[in-house]
């Protein structure tokens, strides 16, 4: 007889289960938390979610030990030391807030524009943004200038949409997946999925990056390319496609500006705009005429190939130009493949197969819908190709015309929108033509005029003064990065300590690591941070920072408001901002503080209200002074943008209206008993073709997205670029600077182009021949998760990857250390070595290193011996070119930062004791972590 242990295979993990959604990275998967003994004992994924449908990742998993980091913030902090020591004093919430009232009271009354306030990677931007509008600064954006606001604009401006929260693949349906410049921690738990779903039924999967790590790894084939040259290698793809005629000229006739007639009158101050009728709308030839129609008019048949002649001019269609353009010998595989780090064979191999599965594997579903013209269709036919980008391309100063020519290399497959291509998630599609321009117009104590963040049109919607100067701290909307949608969070400090474009009173910061991570030259900016004026006064007066941790921007504010952690407050993913939405529906979602915090500490967005309502902020109170609003939970349930639309979608009026409805007072009970979100569901007659369907334009405006039907076509080619480009050439009352005018003509061409990333032209290349990147690791997210126990065991420091070639060249081995130098900088890093990367790119994971006295780290943790930044080796500014100006490191278009353009050279350097450049540590307000954490709840 045997005797066997009895064990209990099913513990009793938990008291409670409180659904809620996941802040440890942008995914916003949902979450179970489960509560015992009032504590969170064990996270888990919702698998009723349709974001991630109970899959979790590391992160969302230490979210434990996330809500329990000895780096949380306690209370409120007044600074009592010089800026950096890290001396502050505890204070209550009440002379917090005065504080604060006491600093911003006067500026809103007598100058707004003397408040200067930027968000970091919350995920609250229209609620933020409405605060900063009321209080009537002009000086408002969130992180994505200095992210991939390249991206995005590209995207909108050429599609309605781009990648990630604006859209996703068919998973379903596609059979061939391109990834470019996608890092892993963006997207991670959709992706790894849809790659997962494509491969179980042999779908191929191409990866785009220099650097082979993460979902690059399980790619069938990496294209490993020279950093900054993906437009090039792009730009190739579409000359192969275009000679072989492997590109759908129905779907370009139907759905896109193609066959719209450009003025080619060169004498004409409207030469390269759209030829117009008499309402305004783009002129096309119709097929069933010969003659010029408006391109939407019922039953056109657009034509790509007839021109017209008016005047003795002939007028020809976009698609001519770019079919000039695009088979032009200099985009051909022999002429870029050198440049890219790739062979000619391989790209076409690669435009080979893209043409194959779109053309030869295409597919058609049996779903009848009816388009904006009133044609009506049997069938829906998809090519199943699809696309994903992010940062890697997005990030450099040839950026914006980079993603651009991707979206157009799905158009012209005729991949957006169809079965087994690209598919836009709600509230998208939304052209650049649907959104605000943006506002700038700043009076004392009033609101500001408008919307701070929008797109612009032509240089008549630049953000400048009547002077012609900028109207924005960092120069958003002008003549420098004429359409820079999301602003420029990277240039604030550095333009406020210059005075440039004029002095500020307080920069007010959220969940932005600006004197670290965050920003170029980072020792520079902590030089600004602390500078002080002939008088002994700072040169920036006033800095308030909130953050739930102790991250190292904290050490050089004067006022800290502590936020508390992600499972402790509300928070709403909104149709207004930035949902949860998948292509085949809409949704939002919330958090709910699930745990009561143990420190005295408040949600972001409720101090918000709380200091809006000290300043009597229109908006936020009443004629006679009352507030509106307690909190942001009164606020997400009571605040409409326009009737019947607020922050929530589901649950409204009495709890069954969709979309639109009054405001629910119990819609927040609702939501949690649903699992913390809502999800309304695209007909199927919808779920196509959604910018010229007329199904899902009628549910888009049930829905509250849009208020009428606005179908439109894709911009090929940008319009709005060539009105800057006349401006640049001598047109219109709006004129840009001379010493400008050449960049605008040369990089805001409407047609996507390539030119060399800035930096190359502003250094010897011979004397920094190698490339430097950065990439964010999947088991964190910026720098949030870099003081958690779990995921510190996964990232606790960071060496300098090198791939065999310079490893072997400059005789490294195992446990060296390297002298890396840029053209601005220095450091001293530890290497290690990677076969499958680029043969002339370097790159460490980014933010892991850390600033003694920060995070409740010790002096001794690896994050701060061996843990380092690149950010020592970027500035804002490139290198002198000797014309007397410093040109700002970023894209031209949008003024995005382009961390990516970074060149170094490389040697073996002897061991120093910890990486290099060391900083002094600075006190901490919360001490430093114990040597000994676990986290147990119950017996």
């Amino acid at each position: 007889m045997t005797h066997q242990p009895r064990i209990d295979t099913s513990p009793h993990v938990s008291d409670e289960v409180r659904k809620t959604t996941c802040y440890m990275c942008a995914c916003r998967c949902g979450i179970n938390v489960h509560i015992k003994d009032g504590k969170v004992a064990y996270i888990e994924g919702n698998r009723d979610h349709p974001v991630n449908r109970g899959v979790l990742c590391a992160k969302g998993s230490a979210g434990i030990m996330q809500v329990n980091a000895p780096s949380r913030l306690r209370a409120p902090l007044k600074r009592v030391g010089p800026r950096g020591s890290g001396e502050f004093e505890e204070i209550s919430w009440d002379e917090a807030l005065q504080i604060a009232t006491d600093w911003l009271a006067p500026i809103r009354r007598n100058d707004p524009s003397k408040l200067a306030f930027f968000t970091g990677r919350d995920q609250s931007q229209s609620f933020t943004s409405f605060w900063a509008q009321n209080f009537g600064t002009p000086n408002y954006a969130a992180h994505g200038g200095f992210c991939s606001v390249n991206m995005a604009a590209a995207g909108i401006y050429t599609m309605g949409g781009a990648f990630w929260e604006f859209g996703q693949p068919d998973w379903e349906h596609t059979k061939l997946f391109m990834l470019f410049g996608v890092a892993e921690d963006h997207d991670s738990n959709p992706i790894k999925m849809g790659i997962g779903r494509i491969k179980a039924r042999g779908a191929r999967v191409i990866g785009v990056n220099p650097i082979r790590s993460g979902y690059n790894a399980v790619a069938d084939d990496w294209v490993g390319i020279t950093p900054g040259t993906d437009g090039l290698f792009i730009l190739s793809l579409i000359h192969e496609l275009m000679r072989a005629g492997k590109i759908d000229l129905d779907y370009l006739a139907r759905y896109t500006n193609a066959p719209v007639l450009v003025n080619a009158d060169s004498a004409s101050s409207e030469h390269g705009l759209f030829l117009r009728d008499t309402e305004g709308k783009p002129l096309v030839i119709d097929r069933n005429t010969g003659r010029p129609t408006a391109f939407d008019k019922p039953g056109v048949r657009p034509d790509l190939n007839a021109t017209h002649e008016a005047d003795g001019i002939t007028h020809r269609p976009v698609m001519h130009l770019m079919a000039e353009r695009y088979l032009d010998p200099q985009y051909a595989p022999e002429a870029v493949a050198g440049r890219c780090g790739i062979t000619p064979d391989k790209i076409r191999r690669i435009a080979a197969e893209i043409a194959r599965v779109a053309f030869d594997e295409a597919i058609t579903l049996d779903r009848e819908w009816t388009d904006f013209r009133g044609e009506t269709h049997k069938t829906m036919t998809g090519r199943p190709v699809s696309f994903h980008a992010m940062r890697g391309i997005s990030a450099h100063s040839n950026g914006f015309q980079t993603c651009r020519a991707l979206h157009v290399l799905q158009i012209l497959l005729g991949t957006v929108e169809v079965p087994g291509g690209f598919r836009f998630k709600p509230p998208y599609p939304k052209p650049a033509h649907a959104h605000p321009t943006p506002h700038c117009h700043s009076r004392p104590d009033s609101p500001l005029d408008g919307p701070h963040l929008g797109f612009v049109r032509g240089p008549e919607d630049l953000a400048l003064r009547e002077d012609g100067s900028p109207a924005r701290i960092d120069k958003a909307f002008t003549w420098e990065n004429p359409m820079s949608s999301h602003g420029l969070m990277h240039m604030v400090i550095s333009n406020a300590h210059a005075g440039d474009p004029y002095r500020i009173d307080t920069l007010f910061l959220y969940m932005a690591n600006m004197s670290w991570n965050s920003s170029m030259n980072t020792r520079g900016v902590i030089e600004m941070l602390t500078d002080t004026d002939q008088n002994g006064d700072y040169v920036i007066p006033r800095i308030i920072y909130s953050d739930a941790y102790s991250s190292e921007m904290v050490a050089y504010a004067d006022l800290i408001l502590p936020d508390t952690t992600y499972l402790e407050r509300h928070d709403c993913i909104s149709l207004l901002d930035r949902p949860i939405c998948e292509a085949e529906a809409a949704a939002d979602a919330i958090r709910w503080p699930v745990i009561e915090p143990d420190r005295d500490v408040r949600g972001f967005q409720t101090v918000l209200i709380q200091l809006a309502n000290k300043l009597k902020l229109p908006g936020f109170t009443d004629a006679d002074g009352g507030a509106k609003y307690i909190d942001y939970a009164d606020y997400i349930v009571n605040h409409e943008r326009k009737p019947g639309i607020g922050p929530l979608a589901g649950f409204r009026g009495d709890g069954s209206e969709v979309g639109r409805g009054e405001p629910n007072p119990g819609q927040l009970d609702r939501y949690i008993e649903n699992g913390g979100f809502f999800v309304s569901h695209i007909p199927d007659a919808a779920q196509y073709y959604k910018p010229w369907n007329t199904a899902y334009q009628d549910w888009a405006v049930g829905m509250g997205i849009y208020d009428a039907p606005q179908p439109y076509v894709f911009d090929l080619y940008v319009e709005p670029m060539r009105r800057f480009q006349l401006a640049a050439e001598g047109h219109g009352e709006r004129q840009p600077p001379d010493h400008l005018r050449d960049r605008i003509r040369r990089t805001l061409d409407p047609l996507p182009i390539w030119y060399p990333p800035f930096e190359d032209d502003s250094i010897d290349t011979d004397e920094f021949p190698v490339h430097a990147l950065t990439q964010r690791p999947m088991a964190m997210y910026h720098s949030w998760g870099t003081q958690n126990a779990w995921l510190r065991q996964i990232h606790g420091q960071n060496p300098l990857y090198l791939p065999t070639k310079l490893w072997r060249q400059h005789g490294f081995a195992e446990g060296d250390w390297a002298r890396v130098t840029s053209a601005h900088g220095e450091i001293t890093v530890p290497v290690a070595h990677m076969a499958a990367l680029n043969e002339n790119t370097v790159w460490t994971w980014n933010a892991i290193g850390k600033r003694k006295g920060a995070w409740a780290l010790s002096n001794d943790a690896p994050e701060v011996t061996r843990g380092f930044l690149l950010n020592h080796l970027i500035h804002e500014l490139l290198p002198p070119r000797g014309d007397g100006l410093r040109w700002s490191n970023s894209d031209p278009v949008t003024g995005q930062a382009a961390w990516f353009d970074l060149r170094v050279r490389i040697e073996k350097a002897p061991a120093p004791k910890e990486s290099q450049p060391t900083f002094a540590p600075f006190k901490s307000p919360v001490g430093q972590g114990p040597d000994h954490l676990e986290w147990k709840v119950g017996k």
